[in-house]
């Protein structure tokens, strides 16, 4: 048996990276899968089929996790589908990198609303459902910017330290309905984001990183599938770094 047998788990922005090896953990685990993506396209339907391949329910679902309607409308449906929801991984994020100096105010609105906005939407749908059974695990994916900052990625990090207070205070007000909620901050993690960079720049980032390595998706998959599962059922209000030591 799985350590995930049975749970319902939704996964935003999981039709690739991140959030795709996440969904594919679970599934690997016993989860049953409802993911969301901007659009299910070639490759989120290819991601739905990977996970079926591995014996349970998936259904991929397009919304704008930014939008507090289709939001409410979206974790409606994937209860009706699948009955209950057990976990939530608030993954859905994107990136608008630019000089405090010389960035737009939709650069940093947009960050803001996909990265923080969506996790409010998230768990504001959820949370009434995981209350009536009085229990729940919450996931916030944040990042090792949120911890420390990062010039050049003001909006990005202000998103991801917000996405770790609102872990903390989640885990406050709904610790007593049986609801945990935790964030993760990877560091330097190789996907196809990063994959862009050149050779010089991983180069460079791995020296900082005393494992000398990127991490891969797979790496923190595995910590959000320790916090989503009964491992973790005394876990709660933490920021787990996955960055090889990068940030101590």
């Amino acid at each position: 048996m799985g350590l995930l047998e049975g749970k319902v788990a939704i996964v935003t922005g999981a039709a690739r990276g991140i959030g795709k090896a996440i969904a594919l953990k679970f599934a690997a685990e016993g989860a049953h899968i409802a993911f969301t993506d901007l659009v299910i396209d070639e490759k989120g339907l290819a991601t739905q089929a990977e996970i079926e391949a591995l014996g349970v329910k998936a259904k991929g679902y397009a919304s704008n996790a930014a939008n507090f309607e289709e939001t409410h409308a979206v974790v409606a449906e994937i209860h009706k589908d699948f009955g209950r929801i057990d976990i939530l991984v608030n993954n859905a994020g994107i990136t608008k990198d630019g000089l405090m100096m010389r960035m737009s105010e939709g650069q940093w609105d947009a960050v803001l609303n996909v990265n923080l906005k969506s996790a409010f939407n998230f768990i504001h749908a959820c949370t009434p459902i995981m209350m009536r059974q009085r229990s729940g695990s919450i996931i916030n994916m944040a990042s090792v910017v949120g911890v420390h900052g990062n010039a050049g990625q003001a909006n990005y990090a202000a998103s991801k330290a917000g996405m770790i207070a609102l872990a903390k205070s989640i885990a406050q007000e709904l610790g007593s309905r049986g609801i945990r909620a935790n964030a993760i901050a990877p560091g330097f993690i190789l996907t196809d984001m990063t994959a862009q960079l050149s050779d010089e720049i991983k180069a460079d980032w791995c020296k900082k990183i005393p494992l000398r390595r990127g991490g891969t998706p797979e790496d923190v998959a595995n910590i959000a599938t320790f916090l989503a599962s009964d491992m973790s059922s005394y876990v709660s209000g933490q920021v787990i770094q996955v960055d090889g030591g990068m940030n101590m």
